[in-house]
């Protein structure tokens, strides 16, 4: 269903090169394809969060607010057997990790969903219609 249009003269008189416009309709998604594409795409969202999260760290050790919050924590009562709080940097960027990688295939997992949903719903309905236009 392919139409050549063309385009109204410009300013100085000569025609512009025509336009093809294509109707297309999007009947089916890869699911193989989407899991492998959000699965690429959550892992470095997540990449992204942790290297924000190491940034926001650094500056908060830094500055001293993690000392003046691990004082605090240990005059309310929360720390080791000598009553000392200490924030493990180790523990807590493998803890966000762990908690990421999980997150990934969780939120990849719905994505796969959506896409086999999207395909029962597209036999039905006939999918989701995209006008392409090519520009010469």
């Amino acid at each position: 269903m392919a139409q050549l249009e063309a385009a109204p003269p410009t300013a100085s008189g000569a025609e512009r090169p025509a336009q093809r416009r294509v109707r297309v309709q999007i009947r089916k998604v890869n699911p193989w394809s989407v899991l492998r594409f959000s699965l690429l795409f959550y892992f470095c969202l997540m990449l992204v969060a942790l290297l924000g999260l190491a940034i926001l760290y650094g500056i908060l050790s830094a500055a001293g607010v993690l000392d003046s919050v691990s004082e605090l924590l240990t005059d309310v009562g929360f720390g080791d057997r000598q009553g000392n709080f200490e924030f493990d940097s180790g523990y807590i960027f493998r803890t966000l990790f762990l908690i990421g990688l999980i997150s990934t295939i969780l939120w990849a997992a719905f994505t796969l969903v959506v896409a086999f949903l999207y395909n029962l719903i597209a036999d039905l309905v006939g999918g989701i219609e995209v006008t392409l236009i090519e520009r010469r």
